[in-house]
């Protein structure tokens, strides 16, 4: 857990910003009041321009040269840290930014924690925790459009939408307060009707956000897909022809695949994570039990389902079965039933698949290039759109609860209870405030003593 530092002169850390291992370069980050001090001890220079890239040798203790590297100055609070930050680019290696970074250590500095660079560019109020948060996913983004949305919550959209919500809010809660405690005033006779239209109105934008971020929750995480089928339907083979190389086996024994298997591909402009399943039957042993246990989680997770089934024969009892996994796993997940093997004579004909969206194909002699294009022009209906987007459970879970909040809130003041109706938007608030920063006190006195001629 990362620990502020009281001190009016916070420690000075290091660590590499970039991946160990071998490389062209590497970047080693120092941030503090001691790290111009630092960097112009290790490459005995007289300062340092600011923003300016300069060609220095660095040495240690020894007087031994430990590398030729690149210096970059940003003087604080023009940094990513709102601090002295200075970066240093050097070789590739873990051997020569290892050095560098030991040697800093001597000369005072300390190994930064996990995310404490961004945590102090948080309490240095150079970014809000919504955009902490971007920062952290954007490096892990695997898609086009991960990439957008959360570029946008970087440079600060969703921050700004919040921060907009919780202005109205304290407005509203400072006419509450001003209503209570101070009754004599003349107030307006329509506030009462107001602050009820207000209150509606917001809560609307912020269901139709939470239940649009709901619906693209996996734009950003990647989503998932599902094979499934009876055992024998050829569902590694189409596994295989996806990935374009043998991952899964491919047998005529039932039950060759006991446990899900799990592979990645772009899609168009999306990551998909692609699961082949255990062929659902009645279970042989306790290992293929827990494979088909598995094959279930895997369903109810997924964003889109794979079913298969053998066009050369007729509904087996398990075929039965995927069909009602079907019926009670359609909601919230698009789902395509491939009938295949359909370079065999066609003996199924079932009026309920046919009824899905659905395809005949042969996994194993290929020619999956169709199948390939409906995947991604399904996931670009379901990640389309520039509505503004909250993109981790903790942001859904923080406006969740404010909605909750709000729905009190507005009970509250249509009954006349002004104190509850006041505690209840403090409640959506700090649930709002979760999502960028904490909520003062201050700012409610700003808005009753800059509205109101209160005390006269």
């Amino acid at each position: 857990m990362i620990s502020t530092n009281n001190s009016s002169t916070p420690e000075t850390i290091i660590a590499l910003s970039t991946p160990s291992g071998a490389g062209a370069l590497a970047v080693v980050k120092l941030s503090g009041s001691r790290a111009l001090e630092i960097a112009l001890k290790l490459s005995r220079r007289d300062h340092l321009q600011p923003r300016h890239a300069t060609l220095a040798n660095l040495w240690n203790r020894e007087d031994e040269m430990m590398d030729e590297a690149i210096l970059i100055y940003f003087k604080a609070p023009h940094s990513y840290t709102a601090e002295e930050v200075v970066e240093i680019q050097c070789h590739g290696g873990t051997l020569i930014a290892r050095k560098i970074i030991q040697e800093a250590l001597a000369l005072g500095a300390r190994v930064a924690r996990a995310g404490e660079f961004t945590y102090r560019a948080f309490l240095n109020g150079r970014i809000d925790l919504s955009q902490a948060e971007a920062i952290g996913k954007l490096i892990e983004a695997k898609s086009d459009e991960a990439h957008k949305v959360l570029l946008k919550q970087l440079k600060g959209e969703l921050g700004r939408y919040v921060e907009g919500v919780r202005g109205s809010l304290v407005e509203i809660l400072a006419y509450a307060e001003v209503s209570i405690d101070y009754a004599e005033e003349d107030l307006p006779s329509d506030l009462e009707a107001r602050m009820v239209e207000k209150i509606e109105r917001i809560a609307e934008d912020l269901e139709r956000i939470y239940q649009g971020s709901k619906r693209r929750s996996s734009l950003v995480e990647g989503y998932k897909l599902a094979i499934i089928g009876r055992p024998n339907v050829g569902k590694s083979s189409l596994l295989n022809a996806l990935l374009l190389w043998e991952r899964a086996i491919v047998s005529d024994i039932p039950g060759t695949t006991r446990d899900t298997i799990e592979e990645s591909l772009h899609l168009g402009n999306h990551w998909v994570r692609i699961v082949d399943t255990a062929g659902i039957r009645e279970a042989q042993d306790a290992i293929e039990k827990i494979g088909i246990e598995r094959t279930l989680l895997a369903l109810k997770e997924s964003d889109m389902v794979l079913a298969l089934f053998d066009s050369s024969q007729s509904l087996s009892p398990e075929d039965e079965q995927i069909k009602e996994l079907l019926r009670a796993h359609q909601e919230n997940r698009r789902i395509l039933v491939l009938f295949n093997k359909s370079d065999l004579s066609r003996e199924l004909q079932d009026s309920e698949l046919e009824s899905y969206p659905h395809r005949y194909i042969s996994a194993k002699e290929g020619g999956v290039e169709e199948l390939l294009s409906l995947l991604a022009s399904w996931l670009d209906e379901q990640g389309g759109g520039e509505e503004l987007m909250l993109t981790s459970e903790r942001q859904l879970l923080c406006v969740k609860s404010a909605l909750g909040e709000l729905k009190e809130a507005r009970d509250r003041l249509i009954e006349g209870e002004l104190e509850l109706f006041a505690y209840h938007i403090q409640g959506a608030l700090k649930e709002l405030s979760l999502i960028t920063r904490p909520y003062e006190t201050s700012e409610l006195l700003d808005v009753m003593f800059g509205q109101f001629c209160l005390g006269k």
